[in-house]
This record gives structure tokens, sequence and C-alpha cells, in this order.
């Protein structure tokens, strides 16, 4: 708890390892640029820049999608290192006493709860996980890009933005209303379901090697396999998630005249 609202610590931290991985890898590829002889993060980042121009360009035109090569790259590349944390490991801490439920003087208020509902003989909280299966961080995603593009669409097109609510009737009106707030659910809901079961299933093939010998050879292959299929995931997730985002920009930067054309 702090300041009365509800604060995953788990889920902080995550982002914040998050946000320093970004940080430093674009570092890293900006440090020493050359046109001549660019090294290897270089290369990576230009080729990073590239496709989310390719991104944009599929979208709407370069000249009005220019200024969104930044906020593409940064998502994501946030979104792809945030689905691939959860993936190598993860870390659990065990509570069994409710007053040892605490850090940096703050009480757990989950684990105590949990203790005291279920009478269980411990708790575990997870505190190394992909921070995009918390559906709280995958819907903050969606809102920020639900209110950059229809933000964008209210002060640059104005008239035309308010009128493609009452098309192609009147009557249209809360079905058009619908519309738009089904895109903010889905766009952060996608996220979330595809990585939350990505995770889920890893750490029940996992669950696998309590069952002894046999359970440890068996979970063995099928880890490995399923840790391969949700990096793809993850790849595609990170790629869906960005794309949308252009989408809807674009529906709003240009008229829905010109879009429609």
């Amino acid at each position: 708890m702090l300041g009365g609202f509800r604060l995953d610590l788990s889920i902080v931290l995550m982002l914040i390892v998050t946000c320093l991985i970004v940080f430093i890898v674009a570092k890293m590829a900006t440090r020493n640029l050359s046109v001549e002889n660019p090294g290897k993060m270089q290369n990576f980042m230009e080729w990073a820049v590239e496709f989310v121009r390719n991104i944009i360009s599929s979208t709407m035109s370069m000249e009005k999608g220019k200024h969104f090569v930044g906020l593409g790259l940064t998502m994501i590349m946030f979104i792809f290192v945030g689905n691939m944390l959860g993936l190598p490991f993860s870390i659990v801490t065990d509570y069994h006493d409710p007053a040892k439920a605490h850090i940096f003087g703050q009480e757990i208020v989950s684990v105590t709860e949990g203790l005291q509902k279920s009478h269980a003989e411990g708790v575990g909280v997870v505190w190394w996980k992909s921070p995009t299966a918390d559906l709280g961080v995958t819907m903050g995603l969606a809102l920020v890009v639900f209110l950059l593009s229809h933000g964008i669409g209210i002060v640059k097109n104005t008239k035309a933005y308010f009128k493609h609510y009452f098309q192609p009737f009147v009557f249209f009106f809360p079905i058009n209303i619908i519309e738009t707030l089904s895109k903010l659910l889905t766009h952060g809901i996608r996220l979330f379901a595809n990585i939350f079961a990505g995770e889920v299933l890893i750490s029940t093939i996992m669950g696998l090697s309590k069952l002894g010998i046999i359970g440890t050879v068996m979970s063995i292959p099928l880890l490995m396999a399923w840790q391969g299929f949700s990096i793809f995931i993850g790849t595609i997730q990170a790629f869906v998630f960005t794309i949308l985002m252009m989408v809807y920009l674009s529906q709003n930067v240009e008229s829905h005249e010109e879009h429609e054309h």
C-alpha cells in the first residue's frame, strides 16, 4: 500500500529493469556512431529504426508518420524486452508468517491477506517475471496509445474526428463509441493474455519436476520447446502491439475521409 493505493512492487521493479535494459541497449548502440565502420550494436539499432519506419509507412505517409519513429522504436523495444524477461528464470519468495511479510518497511498486503483468508502454509511472491504478464501494465500502455491517438485526432482533425462517430448514419453513434472503446480493451488484453498464458504454462511444466525423476526428465524437453515458442510469441506480440498503435494513430492523424480513400 502506498498513499492508499495498492502497488505491485514486483511489477514496479520489473518495469524499472525493463526501462534500464532498453536504455542501456540504446546507449550502447549510439555511443560510438560511425558511418564508415559501424559496430554491431549500431547496425542493430539502424535495422530496428528501419523496421519501425516500414511499419509506419505501411499505415500512413512518412511525411505525417516520421514524428512517431521514436515512439514506435521505444514501444517495440520496451514490449519485446518486457515479454522476454520472464522466460529464462523466476525469483519466488515464500512467506509463512504475516508478521514477516514486509519490504522496505511496507506491508505486502497480498501476502497477509492470502495467509489470513486461505489459512495456507505459505504464500509465494514472484519477484522476477514479465511485466507485460500483468493486465495493469498492458492496459496502461494501451491507454497511452488511446489517449495519444484520440488527442491528436481532436487537435489535428477536429471536424472529421467528431463527424466519423455519426457515420454512416446518426443512429450508428452508440455502435461507433463501442467500437472505439473495444479497440482500447483488445489492444491491452491481447498482449496480456498471450504473455500471461505463456508464463502460466511454463510454471506448469516446471511443476512436473515435483513428480520425481520421470517428471524432471519429461519437463526438460517440454520447457525448452515452450520457451522457444514463447520467444516467437513475445516477438510477434511486440510487433502486433506496435503496428496496431500506428494504425490507430494513422486513423486520427489523417482525416477519416483520407483514410477511407
